[in-house]
């Protein structure tokens, strides 16, 4: 009558029958508090609607029922009760199975409801708390999450930096290279030289003294002299003027990169070299080719132009 008890109550409360039999069967019938708080944990089970199917040799409050027919005093026990006087289990038995009165089964379902709104605020209250632990590790993770991608990003800006700094500093070592190299060949040169000067001089010094009326004048022509140095003017994009001596096995790289170390181009500015007479511009092949092979020796100008 317990087992009965406890699905009439449940039933009363509004639970579908299906639920409530298997809130009785799977808490062991143990009473309504179980069976209630075993509904709130599975009422979103898919199955929960689905009729309830006690297992093969079993059914609803079987074991209660077997349990209570083997412990059921044999007739001639029962017997020799009643025959000494004993009425108390009769008497037991009989207010078990006198059913409730209407006020009675009101009282118990206001009580039952109760009893299900303290629980069902527990469980509102047991949600909230682990909602909010839910939203707080996340919240935690998520800070860990932008801790690791800030360091990333720190980290890829601290090597594009290095990497800069790198690239700076060789570039400034290439320069520097550069610059020494053109000023030893220019000490070599004026070593070689003596200045420059007496070389200009002696060379139009010696022309003036035959006459063209000199016997002497006459006879084989003079052989073309082999020249291993050239003088080029190079004129800038300002309208300015450098002028450098070069030998003539270098290529025409090098008169670029004297200009671009000793001209005012704007850095980054890409330019080329251009031959006014003939007119020809120079291209990227012919930079590799010596100053001779070009035709630019002993002397020649050349303008910058832009690319």
């Amino acid at each position: 009558m317990a087992e009965l008890t406890t699905l009439e109550s449940l039933l009363e409360m509004g639970f579908d029958r299906n639920r409530a039999e298997k809130a009785v069967a799977h808490t062991g019938n143990q009473g309504i508090e179980q069976a209630m708080d075993w509904l709130m944990e599975h009422e979103n089970d898919p199955d929960i609607d689905e009729p309830y199917v006690p297992p093969v040799g079993n059914v609803l409050g079987g074991e209660a029922d077997s349990q209570s027919t083997t412990e059921q005093p044999s007739l001639a026990d029962t017997a020799e009760g009643t025959a000494g006087g004993d009425t108390s289990y009769n008497d037991n038995e009989e207010s078990a199975k006198m059913p409730m009165s209407e006020e009675e089964k009101l009282e118990q379902v206001k009580r039952l409801e109760e009893l299900m709104r303290v629980k069902q605020a527990e469980r509102r209250e047991r949600e909230r708390a682990e909602e909010l632990e839910r939203e707080k590790q996340r919240r935690k993770h998520g800070q860990e999450l932008q801790q690791i991608r800030q360091k990333l990003q720190d980290d890829d800006m601290k090597k594009l930096a290095d990497q800069r700094r790198k690239e700076k500093m060789e570039d400034k070592m290439a320069r520097q290279r550069v610059k020494d190299k053109i000023a030893r060949d220019r000490e070599e040169r004026a070593q070689k030289f003596g200045g420059g000067a007496p070389p200009s001089s002696a060379a139009t010094s010696q022309p003036a003294p035959p006459s063209p009326s000199s016997p002497t004048s006459h006879g084989p022509p003079p052989t073309k002299k082999e020249y291993d140095q050239s003088r080029i003017q190079v004129r800038l994009l300002d309208g300015s003027t450098i002028t450098a001596v070069f030998k003539a096995q270098e290529p025409l790289a090098a008169v670029r990169v004297y200009v671009q170390v000793n001209g005012n181009t704007p850095e980054g500015q890409d330019f080329t070299l251009l031959s006014p007479y003939p007119r020809h511009v120079y291209t990227e092949l012919d930079m590799e080719k010596p100053l001779k092979e070009l035709g630019l020796v002993p002397s020649a100008v050349l303008v910058v132009i832009k690319k």
